[in-house]
């Protein structure tokens, strides 16, 4: 029997995840014929880690995904049109792929406003204008930076802040111009907003809230709507994202916000599916790098057959700024108050030391958390948030961090087998003990075995801990 023919469009976080997850459960392609076109000229990469790029404290070597094996994989290749009715897919060269399952993986993105300047007449983004989204992205804005310009970022959301705090990382002057009175208001409240951006002073980042930018001068700078002027010799855009559904409209698929998929991942069209940023799923929040890969996971195995009943239910949402200095979670319920029926809302302020922490409960499970600067506290309440375990009776002890010990305080011996690790590959301390039992003798190893480590990285310190403390439990 000639293998399943599965054609992805797209290589990025999500296509390349998909791609490992089949051949995990297909090693030899035994079952499924994987190709996957790429519009970008580079392998995949992790996306989550650019600010670090852009402040070059990585190398863009070393934010790239490991590639599956047994992929035909078409890099710097535009996909022109799918026929649905022959199940073909059209490339810009005119050569054909044929298909028995399609997969649309095409991401998201920039959304640029429509501020004066910002574009040509041309539709091209104007002199000084830079996109931040992918390494080209990175590799263009710190060609056009010197140490000390000054620069503007449009957006005060989580991917404008990450390009802000980069940019500052590399000691540029560095002002966020975002249109909301606080800071990243889809994942924080006002409160949470004004202490993140007190913390963002501190390190030399400028804010300007609540205002618009009304016009860009290129070399000169941007004009608000408040008469005021920003000295900008380059500009960042980091407004927002749009999925990419392009391809799907144009060959008739159900398209809302994004692509319309139902819990197998399933578009409108039963031998096309959908995952990532561009697919529009109830139980998923678009932007959000696990989503993609839970989605991937399920994918894998319907694809293969490895699990025909495999299906995606939603990814709870976990927020992370992921900023040098900068500690910030923020989870679940994060806009509710302490006067809404049902709800145990607390809150500590620490302004002065730019920290802040909400915590919210419903029948004694966390449903909600803000927590800045507050690592300890932050592990804690993620893990009773994935677990749904009950809370501790002392809340204020939760929200100190105090009241259970978190991963990082915790020897490896007292975290149960349950225990989230890595939260962005949902890799737990019991699936990282079999790894090692299994042969994964180092970090490195742990890594390849379980992409621990592989998302944001925050989790690598607790990662090298469980391999020291498993190396001791050896027998000499």
């Amino acid at each position: 029997m000639s293998p399943r023919r599965v054609v992805v469009v797209g290589y990025g976080m999500a296509g390349a995840r998909l791609a490992e997850e089949v051949r995990r459960r297909d090693p030899d392609g035994e079952r499924v014929a994987l190709t996957i076109v790429g519009a970008e000229s580079h392998t995949a990469y992790n996306r989550v880690l650019l600010s670090s790029v852009l402040a070059g404290s990585l190398t863009p070597d070393a934010v790239r995904l490991r590639g599956a094996e047994n992929v035909d994989l078409r890099l710097d290749t535009e996909v022109s049109s799918v026929d649905r009715s022959i199940r073909e897919v059209v490339l810009a060269d005119g050569e054909t792929l044929p298909y028995d399952a399609l997969v649309l993986a095409t991401g998201s993105a920039p959304w640029v406003p429509p501020t004066e300047g910002l574009r040509t007449d041309g539709g091209a983004l104007a002199q000084g204008v830079h996109t931040f989204r992918t390494l080209d992205d990175c590799a263009r804005i710190v060609a056009a930076t010197a140490p000390g310009s000054p620069v503007a970022v449009l957006g005060g959301g989580l991917l404008g802040l990450e390009a802000a705090r980069g940019l500052a990382g590399r000691g540029n002057l560095v002002t966020v111009v975002h249109p909301v009175d606080h800071l990243m208001e889809r994942q924080l409240d006002p409160q949470a907003g004004a202490a993140l951006a007190k913390s963002l002073r501190t390190l030399g980042i400028e804010l300007r809230l609540g205002v618009l930018a009304t016009r860009y001068l290129p070399g000169d700078g941007l004009k608000l709507d408040d008469g005021s002027h920003v000295p900008a010799d380059l500009v960042v855009v980091s407004a927002g994202v749009r999925p990419s559904t392009e391809l799907a409209r144009s060959c008739g698929l159900t398209v809302d916000r994004g692509v319309v998929v139902d819990n197998a991942l399933r578009t409108s069209d039963p031998r096309i599916f959908a995952l990532g940023d561009c697919a529009e799923h109830p139980g998923t929040v678009s932007g959000l790098v696990q989503s993609a890969w839970d989605q991937a996971v399920v994918l894998a195995d319907l694809l293969t057959g490895a699990d025909p009943s495999s299906r995606y239910l939603g990814t709870p949402v976990v927020t992370r700024l992921k900023a040098r200095d900068i500690d910030l979670a923020a989870l679940g319920e994060v806009h509710t108050e302490p006067d809404e029926p049902g709800a145990e809302v607390l809150r500590l302020e620490d302004p002065a030391r730019g920290r802040y922490a909400k915590l919210v409960l419903r029948e004694d499970r966390v449903t909600g958390a803000i927590l800045l600067g507050a690592p300890d506290a932050a592990a804690v309440i993620t893990q009773l948030y994935d677990r749904g375990a009950p809370a501790p009776a002392d809340r204020l002890a939760l929200l100190l961090g105090r009241a259970l010990p978190s991963p990082a305080q915790a020897g490896p011996a007292d975290l149960p087998a349950s225990a989230v690790i890595c939260r962005c590959n949902t890799v737990s301390k019991g699936q990282l003990v079999s790894a090692w039992r299994a042969g994964a003798r180092s970090t490195g190893a742990l890594a390849d075995a379980t992409r621990a480590t592989t998302g944001c990285g925050g989790c690598r310190d607790a990662v090298c801990g469980l391999a020291d403390w498993l190396s001791a439990q050896e027998p000499a």
